[in-house]
């Protein structure tokens, strides 16, 4: 039963191990037996938290914008070893991370055209932060997109 389980888990998205033991044990598989068939698993390849995170945090950072510290705390959650967590955020520079920012910031400012500036900076600031964004990321990407908005040099 636990290895069918298992099958139908992976069958439809890729999973951590951690998230596949959990669903185990709330079906009442005892943890050795849980733990066997996790361990088979791993060892044939069908379950890889190295490579799930490194699909989990391209998926994350193109098509929500997600910031490493963000991405960080969710794979944490999802049970992702430190180490895989590490290599796949290493994938990130500096530079894209912040070229994501600047891409999120364009994005939003049509949104937000009917507001005094103010209220422009403070969300905008806002969904960065939420994002995951250290604030000199956010205040500079939101900055750059400005000047190049008024045709102003950023500085």
């Amino acid at each position: 039963m636990a290895r069918t389980v298992v099958l139908r888990r992976l069958n439809s998205a890729p999973r951590t191990r951690k998230d596949l033991y959990d669903d185990l044990i709330r079906r009442e598989i005892p943890p050795a037996v849980a733990d066997a068939v996790l361990d088979r698993f791993t060892e044939v390849g069908l379950i890889d938290d190295a490579g799930y995170a490194q699909l989990f945090v391209a998926s994350r950072q193109r098509s929500r914008g997600t910031a490493r510290p963000v991405l960080r705390q969710e794979l944490r959650r999802k049970g992702v070893p430190d180490d895989d967590i590490a290599d796949a955020l290493d994938a990130i520079t500096d530079e894209q991370e912040h070229e994501q920012a600047r891409a999120l910031v364009r994005a939003k400012l049509p949104a937000l055209a009917r507001y005094d500036e103010a209220t422009r900076q403070r969300r905008l600031m806002g969904l960065l932060m939420r994002r995951g964004y250290r604030g000199g990321v956010a205040a500079a990407a939101i900055r750059e997109v400005a000047a190049l908005d008024l045709d102003v040099d950023p500085e």
